[in-house]
C-alpha cells in the first residue's frame, strides 16, 4: 500500500499543466477611466479568459487572485462578479511578483491533484505617482535591502524605488563599462514595442534622443526608462490534461513547462551588491532550476516578458536568465538581440515601461501576451515561428518567479480559434459581416416567425485576421435580433474562422464536414446547433 501511494503521488505531481485562456483590460493611468474599481476590471478580464476558454464560472474549481493594495477579501469581491459557486478563493499578495505568485499557485493545485480547472485572476487600483509604503507604524519589509544601498551609495532624493534599481545600473556600469545610453535603448525599443499593443497604458514611440532627455528621476534613469503606476486587471484559466482533452481545448492549451519561485538569498544582503539586493540572485536561482525543469536551453527560448519596471532592471535580468555571459549585456543590447531580427525578442507588448504595471495583474499580463504569442494571434506583434516562451517577474522584498511555455499540442498549432482577441477588430474587417447583415435584413421583414420556430440565442465566434469578431443572433425573444460585439453569451456558440464562416452560411461549406474536419465549434445546445440550415437559407438570398 505505501508503494501505490508514492506511485499516485508521484504521478499526481507529474500531472501537465496548461493555460486554456486569457484575457485582460487595457491598463490605465490611475483614475483615467470611469466606472473602473476593481470590480470591473477583475470582471472584465474575468469574463475575457473564461471565453476564451470557452467554459462556464460553474467549471472553475478553485480561484487564486492577486492584489497589493486592498482590503483583506478583495479577491472574493472581485471573483463574486464572475459568479457565485461557492469555491474556495486564495488572496495573494507578494509585491510586484503577486500575479506570477498567484500562477504558481494554480499550476501546483492542479498538478498536485487538487483541481482540474482554476481560474489565476490579479488587479491593481493604484495611486497616481511614485509607490510608498502604507503602513508606517511597523517594521516596512524592505528595510534590510534600503540599508545594502544606503551602505553602498547613501540616500538621495527621489523615489526609493527608482534609487535601488538605478544605483544597481550604476554598479553595472562601475562593473562592466556599461553606458548610461544601453538603458536608453532597452526604453526606446519598449515603447516602440508598445506602439502594436492596444493592452498597454502608452502607445507612443519616443526618439532615442526624447527618452535620454526626458526627466532625470536617479541617474541614470530618466522618466521615460520608469514604469508608470496603473489601474487594470488580467486573467488567465490553467487546466489539467484531462480537462483540455475533455473540452476540446487543444488546439489553444499553452503548457507550462516549468515555473519556479525564489526568494532572497543570504547573498541578497551580505554580498554588498545593489545587483543582487533588487533580484539578481533570486531570479538566476529560479531561471536555473526552471530550465532544469523543462529540459531546455536558454537557445530554445524565442520570446520572453521580463520585468523591466526600470530599464536598468532590464539590462541586470538579461545576464541573471542566462540569456548572456555576465557583462555582456550591453553588447546584446547594441547587436539588437533583444527585439525582432534578433536573437531574442524582449517585452514584445511593451513591458512594464509602456504598458504599465497595475502590481497584481503585470504577472498575469505577461501570460496572457506568452500565450498569444505561442497561439499565433499577437497580431502586429507576433513573433514569427514562436515556440518557447519565457517569463519573468519580480517583487522586491523578495520573490522572482521564471517560467517557460510551449504549445502543448503542437500539431494543432494553427487550428486554434481564440475566442477573446488580442487586438480589436470592427465589423468592417470580417468577410462575413454581410452575411449577417443578410439575416438581420430577413428578420426585419419576418422576425416573428423566425423566433417561432428557432427558440434560440445563437452567439456566432468568428476568427478574422485582426481578432475575434463576435454576433449574437437573437431568434428568442421579440422580433429577433442580430447584434455585433457586446456580451458574448448565447444558448449555443458557433465558432469559426471568417472564410469557413462565410461558406457555411452560403451552403458552400456542410456542417457536419465541417465540425469533424475541426473548422466549425460548437459549445451549448447541441439541438440549437442543428438548425443551421435555417440561417443557410436566410444568407443564401445574398446575390452574393
Amino acid at each position: 500500500m505505501a508503494a501505490a501511494a508514492v506511485n499516485r503521488s508521484t504521478s499526481m505531481l507529474s500531472r501537465r499543466v496548461f493555460v486554456v485562456g486569457v484575457g485582460m483590460t487595457k491598463f490605465e493611468k490611475p483614475g483615467r477611466r470611469e466606472n473602473f474599481d476593481y470590480p470591473e476590471m477583475a470582471k472584465e478580464a474575468g469574463t475575457k479568459a473564461l471565453q476564451d476558454a470557452g467554459i462556464s464560472f460553474e467549471e472553475v474549481q478553485q480561484a487564486c487572485v492577486g492584489y497589493v493594495y486592498g482590503d483583506s477579501t478583495c479577491g472574493q469581491r472581485a471573483v463574486y462578479q464572475l459568479g457565485m459557486t461557492g469555491i474556495p478563493v486564495y488572496n495573494v499578495n507578494n509585491n510586484c511578483a503577486t500575479g506570477s505568485t498567484a500562477l504558481v499557485m494554480g499550476k501546483q493545485l492542479i498538478q498536485g491533484g487538487l483541481a482540474d480547472c482554476i481560474l489565476v485572476l490579479g488587479f491593481e487600483k493604484m495611486n497616481r505617482g511614485s509607490l510608498g509604503s502604507v503602513f508606517n507604524d511597523r517594521t516596512n519589509p524592505a528595510d534590510k535591502h534600503v540599508a545594502v544601498m544606503m551602505d553602498i551609495f547613501g540616500l538621495e532624493k527621489g523615489p526609493m524605488a527608482a534609487q535601488m534599481f538605478g544605483n544597481a545600473g550604476r554598479e553595472h556600469m562601475q562593473k562592466y563599462g556599461t553606458k548610461p545610453e544601453h538603458f536608453a535603448k532597452i526604453a526606446y525599443k519598449n515603447h516602440k514595442h508598445s506602439t502594436n499593443n492596444p493592452y498597454s497604458q502608452f502607445q507612443q514611440e519616443y526618439s532615442l534622443d526624447a527618452i535620454k532627455e526626458s526627466a532625470k528621476i536617479h541617474d541614470p534613469l530618466t522618466k521615460l526608462q520608469c514604469c508608470p503606476t496603473s489601474d487594470g486587471s488580467a486573467a488567465a484559466i490553467l487546466a489539467s490534461e484531462d480537462f483540455v482533452i475533455k473540452h476540446n481545448l487543444q488546439s489553444q492549451a499553452i503548457e507550462i513547462l516549468g515555473m519556479q519561485m525564489a526568494t532572497d538569498l543570504p547573498s541578497t544582503f551580505e554580498d554588498k551588491s545593489c545587483m543582487k539586493m533588487v533580484g539578481y540572485d533570486m531570479t538566476k536561482t529560479a531561471a536555473d532550476k526552471v530550465f532544469e525543469e523543462a529540459g531546455l536551453s536558454r537557445d530554445d527560448v524565442n520570446v520572453v516578458e521580463l520585468h523591466d519596471c526600470f530599464s536598468c532592471n532590464e539590462l541586470i535580468t538579461y545576464e541573471a536568465l542566462g540569456l548572456c555571459e555576465p557583462g555582456k549585456a550591453g553588447q546584446m543590447v547594441d547587436n539588437g538581440d533583444n527585439t525582432y531580427g534578433g536573437k531574442f525578442v524582449i517585452n514584445p507588448s511593451g513591458g512594464l515601461i509602456s504598458k504599465g504595471h497595475p502590481l497584481g495583474a503585470t504577472g498575469l499580463a505577461q501570460c496572457s501576451e506568452l500565450c498569444w504569442q505561442l497561439r499565433g494571434m499577437a497580431d502586429k506583434r507576433q513573433v514569427n515561428g514562436a515556440k518557447v516562451a519565457l517569463q519573468h517577474n519580480l517583487g522586491l522584498g523578495g520573490a522572482a518567479v521564471v517560467a517557460l511555455y510551449r504549445h502543448g499540442f503542437p500539431q494543432t498549432v494553427g487550428k486554434s480559434v481564440q475566442f477573446a482577441p488580442a487586438s480589436a477588430s470592427s465589423e468592417t474587417d470580417f468577410k462575413s459581416a454581410i452575411i449577417f447583415k443578410e439575416i438581420k435584413e430577413n428578420l426585419d421583414k419576418d422576425g416573428p416567425m423566425f423566433v417561432k420556430k428557432m427558440k434560440g440565442v445563437f452567439c456566432f465566434k468568428v476568427k478574422g485576421k485582426n481578432g475575434m469578431g463576435v454576433w449574437v443572433v437573437d431568434a428568442k425573444n421579440g422580433n429577433g435580433s442580430v447584434k455585433f460585439g457586446g456580451e458574448a453569451k448565447g444558448d449555443v456558440t458557433i465558432i469559426m474562422d471568417d472564410e469557413d464562416m462565410f461558406n457555411l452560411m452560403l451552403g458552400k461549406l456542410n456542417p457536419q464536414q465541417a465540425f469533424f474536419q475541426g473548422k466549425l465549434k460548437i459549445q451549448g445546445n447541441m439541438g440549437l446547433a442543428m438548425k443551421l440550415k435555417e440561417f443557410e437559407s436566410r444568407a443564401g438570398k445574398s446575390k452574393l
